[in-house]
C-alpha cells in the first residue's frame, strides 16, 4: 500500500513538472511569437491571433490532464448553477479591483498595480477585456488553479500546501513581466484566487476565469482614466 502511495506521487510529481515546464515552454514561445510575426500584421489580424496564440500556453498541461485520465471536476468546473458562478465571478472581480487596483492608484502607490495599458478607444477595451477573459485568464486559471492546483494536492495531501506552490508557481511563471515586487504580488493574488474558490460556496474555477479576467482587463481601465 505504500510503495503504491508513493508511486502514484512520482506520477503526479512526473505530471506536475512536464505541465508546468511546458506552461513555461508556451509562455516563451507565444512572447517570441508576438513579437517576430504577430507585430508586423494589421490590427485586424493580430488581435484575433493574440487570443489564439495565448492558448498555446495550456498545450502541454492540457495533453496532461488527457493522458493522466483526469476530468475538468476534478480542477474544479461544474456545470451546476452556471449564473450563480457568473455572478459570483463578477462580484468577486469588482471587490479585488477595488481593493487592489483603485485605492493603490488612490494612495499614490498606482505604479505598482499599473501594467503600463493606455488606450484611446472604446474597442481597445472591449478586445482588453476579451482577451483577459477568453485567453489570459482562461488559460491561466486551468493551467494554476486547474492542473498544476490538483497535482501538488495529491502530491502534498492538504489544501494548505497546494495553495502555497501553485500559487509560487503562479508568481515565477509571470517572472518575465515584471519585478520582483509584481511577481511577489502575483504570487499573493495566487492565494486569493484559491481562496475564493474553497471558501465561497459555488465559487468554482469559471467563477475564477471571470474574476481573474475582469480584474486584469480593469487594470487597464483605472491606469487610463486616474
Amino acid at each position: 500500500m505504500q510503495y503504491n502511495r508513493g508511486k502514484s506521487k512520482c506520477k503526479h510529481l512526473m505530471e506536475l513538472t512536464v505541465a508546468y515546464g511546458g506552461a513555461l515552454a508556451g509562455a516563451v514561445f507565444v512572447s517570441l511569437f508576438n513579437q517576430n510575426v504577430l507585430g508586423n500584421l494589421s490590427s485586424i489580424l493580430r488581435l484575433p491571433c493574440m487570443m489564439i496564440l495565448y492558448w498555446f500556453i495550456a498545450l502541454i498541461p492540457g495533453i496532461v490532464m488527457k493522458l493522466s485520465g483526469d476530468k475538468l471536476n476534478n480542477y474544479g468546473f461544474t456545470g451546476n448553477r452556471i449564473g450563480k458562478q457568473i455572478v459570483s465571478g463578477i462580484i468577486a472581480s469588482l471587490v479585488m479591483s477595488f481593493l487592489f487596483t483603485f485605492l493603490p492608484h488612490i494612495i499614490g502607490m498606482g505604479n505598482y498595480v499599473d501594467n503600463g495599458s493606455r488606450y484611446r478607444y472604446f474597442w481597445q477595451y472591449l478586445f482588453e477585456f476579451a482577451y483577459c477573459i477568453v485567453s489570459v485568464s482562461a488559460v491561466e486559471e486551468f493551467v494554476f488553479r486547474g492542473v498544476l492546483y490538483y497535482k501538488i494536492k495529491k502530491i502534498g495531501g492538504r489544501e494548505w500546501i497546494a495553495i502555497v506552490f501553485s500559487s509560487a508557481l503562479f508568481g515565477l511563471f509571470h517572472i518575465f513581466q515584471g519585478n520582483l515586487i509584481q511577481i511577489v504580488m502575483t504570487g499573493l493574488l495566487g492565494i486569493v484566487f484559491c481562496l475564493l474558490r474553497l471558501k465561497i460556496r459555488g465559487f468554482t474555477t469559471l467563477s475564477l476565469i471571470l474574476a481573474h479576467g475582469i480584474y486584469d482587463a480593469l487594470i487597464s481601465v483605472w491606469a487610463s482614466i486616474l
